[in-house]
């Protein structure tokens, strides 16, 4: 789990949104939540080539709320990685927010889940 995410507004613009994933390297962005009882979105580079390039739309007209996935599915912090593997490949997930209690505590991504999940550390002599 990547416990560095960056947590935004829907009003941001895409425009807005490009601007930071340039810069801060960032590929989900997680939409926050409008009050206790709402739920995260999120969204990915593949929902803006789709939504706003593939349909030639404005990148500074559309707002992060009407491309974004709503809600998302979300996994827990002890969840046992192989089912972590199997919720992302039965929903084709590339990226899921972990959440306890309500709150984001983090981030998964598939190649981290492959290469934290497979990969033992090296034994220390």
């Amino acid at each position: 789990m990547k416990t560095k995410f960056h947590l935004v507004d829907g009003l941001m613009t895409v425009s807005e949104a490009l601007t930071l994933m340039r810069d801060e390297r960032a590929k989900p962005l997680i939409i926050r939540k409008r009050s206790p009882r709402d739920e995260y979105g999120m969204v990915l580079l593949s929902d803006i080539a789709f939504a706003v390039l593939a349909k030639d739309r404005s990148p500074e007209r559309v707002n992060l709320y009407e491309i974004m996935t709503k809600p998302v599915i979300q996994v827990s912090p002890d969840m046992d990685v192989r089912y972590c593997a199997r919720l992302f490949e039965r929903y084709q997930l590339t990226h899921a927010p972990v959440v306890e209690a309500g709150e984001l505590i983090g981030m998964v991504s598939l190649p981290r889940m492959v290469l934290e999940g497979l990969v033992r550390p090296a034994a220390s002599d």
